[in-house]
């Protein structure tokens, strides 16, 4: 089973420094058939004007993780960690007890576009903490940069999820076996795939279950995201 999320049926909210548009239910924005994925609950993808940004704000219980797609994302935090955060480089965000952030445009002059998304971990109530990791850009493969033990060189997930990016040059196929027992989304960044006989393009989301291979084949060259996970 593929189903998709057009791009153009998320949910919108527009401020004027903000842009930003949710694939499952957030904020003033209420979808009782997208509510979450597995334990994937939040992918926004973002766009925020030059030297604006969101205020110090609280979370608690979650996973949190920041993927640059252009510019420039400044992290700030009250447990000591601030930073730049550009693309080719990954961040995760534990809230666990409760942690204080603020996100900016980290320029003063170009916009920045991010996805950001909220895993609902494993476990409530752990320590709060905070990880940063350059990611490569391998060409034609599917790159893990997320999991539950931090394998490879993976951030850390408090969740049984494994989280790969996917970046394959026009023409190009990869294969990923999705174990018995477990759900996938496909988050589209750029460009044109063919996921078996189901074409996602920019802003695409599929959900996908009951599905024991996926043979993504990029029909232009592409930039994705695939979560494999605990159903």
């Amino acid at each position: 089973m593929i189903n998709i999320r057009k791009s153009a049926d998320r949910g919108r909210a527009d401020f004027g420094w903000l842009d930003s548009h949710h694939s499952f239910s957030f904020g003033h924005y209420y979808d009782q058939n997208h509510m979450s994925w597995g334990p994937l609950r939040v992918i926004n993808e973002d766009r925020v004007t030059a030297g604006a940004g969101f205020d110090p704000h609280p979370h608690r219980d979650m996973e949190i993780i920041s993927y640059v797609i252009d510019g420039a994302l400044e992290h700030k935090d009250n447990i000591g960690n601030g930073s730049v955060i550009r693309p080719g480089r990954l961040q995760r965000m534990s809230a666990g007890t409760g942690i204080r952030h603020s996100e900016y445009n980290g320029s003063k002059t170009d916009p920045v576009h991010f996805l950001q998304i909220w895993i609902i971990p494993e476990k409530q109530g752990i320590e709060p903490g905070y990880e940063e990791m350059d990611i490569a850009a391998p060409s034609n493969d599917l790159q893990l940069i997320g999991s539950r033990s931090g394998r490879d060189g993976s951030i850390t997930i408090h969740q049984d999820v494994d989280l790969y990016a996917a970046r394959l040059t026009a023409g190009s196929t990869v294969n990923h076996t999705l174990p018995a027992g477990r759900v996938a989304w496909l988050q589209m960044i750029n460009g044109t795939l063919a996921v078996g006989d189901t074409t996602l393009n920019a802003g695409d989301g599929a959900a996908i279950a009951n599905e024991d291979l996926l043979k993504l084949h990029a029909q232009t060259d592409i930039e994705a995201l695939l979560f494999d996970m605990v159903a």
